[in-house]
């Protein structure tokens, strides 16, 4: 049942069908308009994707061409997606690319997934199961194969854990360089590495020394040569997106909605199968495992700290805890097994002994035990991405619907193509999703309502309402707005939209603007004296 070769054959076998099944996901998510195929991603990514555009065109790391505000939080995956857009494809196809990208560092994971396992445990099951729920769990297929830095933070995680665990009393200077990478990616990967530095430095006492030297050296490096970078290029010490995102609101009310996220997460999870990978102290207790629950617990924390993501209605672990749910799906999957060969044990040692029936009741139980464990891991499967509850979730996941965050990007597709032929380059198009919209029109100035690519903005305070009570509502970054400056100064000659329930709130500046169908079925503001309109050609 061991042995390497089936092994390698049911892995083998269940990449392949995670293969078919990325090429499933990215075709649901792509949009057939006027005879051309778009792929379009995440919004967020999106957002990216326009900086990408500018860096690869020579306007440098922005958002609108001489305007310098770091919009992003990504800027090596950033750099990426520059490198994509320098081969001769069109805006409609680039996604793709980024699509297959992200499939294919997904599917690298697998293979560390199985061999981090393998670490810990030769038992089959416990394997494929691991591998399983991390290639079929939708929150990481999501983020991951719609263009989000996710997929490259996930892998470089996973094979950090795995130098580390492997490691055994020797000193590794890759785990840090990989997890100094990883901070350029994202600059909160600094959480995961202090982890694991931590963990190696408590356990490895006779490598201490190194491990202080140049795990600490490396990440001030990292982490410091890219301020100094940020504030010599955009003024500013942190990302826009900080200021967006964790200033301007009470911080007892962005910690309890952190953990409000958290608990939602858990509880919709089944808390029981939640706190199951736990139990693996009561069968073994070392570092390596301690290490595995202190990187998800130190992603949890800084969730909380942050308030969590802007995106826990959808369901499921969100930008932050994700990348560490192959860590959970491992411990989870030895927990089940530990469980269930333990009582199948106890059931056979209180049974007829082997030497009276041949053994013939210890194969009743091995088979016993396995269809079991095949029950119970088809329930976590199904219970793991049924998010928020709902059978919903299970339909976007097994593409009898469309897949998740993908709602709205037809619409926002129709938009950006109605006003290529309606605004003249260099028009200004206010918008509230500044991804796919900016990004297909990068020659027209784009406005960001909420503020990603507008530091006025994103210094304020936020306007949502602010008590106990309003917590289930509050969006982190997508708090902030101000009517009177976006509209009443910048006096955009484009508004698709307002951000949802400010239309009174929008109304004395709206006086200049006619709502008009610019394409069947599409209606945006216009502002009446704009000369960037092309008014002849409006329907």
């Amino acid at each position: 049942m061991n042995s390497k070769t089936l092994r390698n054959i049911l892995f083998a076998l269940l990449v392949l069908v995670y293969i078919f099944y990325c090429q499933r996901y990215i075709a649901a998510t792509s949009f057939e308009i006027e005879g051309k195929t778009y792929y379009v991603l995440f919004d967020d990514a999106m957002i990216s994707m326009r900086y990408a555009y500018n860096l690869a065109h020579g306007n440098g790391l922005v958002w609108n061409p001489g305007e310098r505000v770091e919009g992003i939080t990504n800027p090596l995956w950033t750099g990426v997606m520059a490198l994509i857009h320098l081969l001769p494809i069109g805006l409609n196809q680039t996604g793709l690319y980024i699509q297959i990208l992200g499939a294919s560092l997904l599917i690298l994971n697998l293979f560390l997934v199985k061999k981090l396992v393998e670490h810990f445990s030769d038992d089959l099951f416990i394997m494929l199961s691991a591998v399983a729920l991390t290639a079929f769990y939708a929150p990481l297929n999501s983020f991951g194969l719609l263009g989000m830095e996710v997929s490259l933070l996930t892998l470089i995680l996973t094979a950090a854990v795995l130098l580390a665990v492997k490691s055994d009393g020797r000193f590794n200077i890759w785990i840090y360089i990989l997890l100094a990478v990883s901070t350029l990616v994202r600059f909160d990967m600094a959480v995961p590495y202090l982890v694991i530095l931590a963990v190696l430095v408590w356990t490895q006492r006779e490598n201490r020394k190194p491990h202080l030297i140049w795990g600490l050296s490396l990440l001030i490096l990292f982490l410091g040569g890219q301020t100094l970078a940020r504030y010599a290029f955009y003024g500013e010490w942190l990302p826009n997106t900080y200021y967006l995102k964790v200033e301007g609101w009470n911080t007892t009310l962005r910690l309890l909605r952190g953990m409000y996220a958290f608990v939602q997460f858990a509880y919709f999870h089944n808390w029981v199968l939640f706190l199951l990978p736990l139990t693996i102290f009561l069968f073994r207790r070392d570092w390596k495992v301690i290490l595995l629950f202190l990187l998800l617990v130190g992603q949890v924390a800084y969730s909380v700290y942050v308030g969590g993501d802007a995106w826990e209605n959808h369901g499921g672990a969100n930008r932050y805890i994700v990348i560490a749910m192959p860590l959970y799906f491992i411990g989870f999957s030895w927990a089940v097994v530990e469980w269930i060969k333990r009582a199948g044990d106890s059931l056979a040692q209180g049974g007829v002994p082997a030497a009276e029936d041949g053994g013939g009741s210890r194969q009743v139980f091995e088979v016993g035990w396995r269809a079991v464990y095949l029950i119970l891991f088809a329930f976590s499967l199904l219970t793991f991405n049924a998010l928020l509850g709902e059978w919903k979730s299970i339909e976007r996941w097994n593409f009898t619907r469309r897949p998740d965050y993908v709602a709205g990007n037809d619409r926002n597709l129709q938009i950006a193509i109605s006003l290529e032929k309606v605004a003249k380059p260099g028009a200004s198009i206010a918008v509230v999703g500044a991804g796919t919209i900016p990004y297909l029109l990068p020659d027209r100035y784009a406005i960001d309502i909420l503020g990603k690519a507008d530091p006025y903005i994103a210094h304020q305070n936020v306007r949502t309402p602010m008590g106990i009570p309003d917590i289930p509502n509050m969006r982190p970054g997508h708090m902030k707005w101000d009517y009177a400056h976006t509209i009443g100064k910048l006096k955009p000659d484009v508004i698709v939209s307002l951000w949802e329930n400010t239309s009174e709130e929008a109304a004395p500046y709206m006086t200049d603007y006619v709502f008009r169908a610019i394409a069947p079925g599409v209606k945006v503001f216009l502002r009446t004296d704009s000369s960037n309109i092309k008014w002849d050609t409006l329907p």
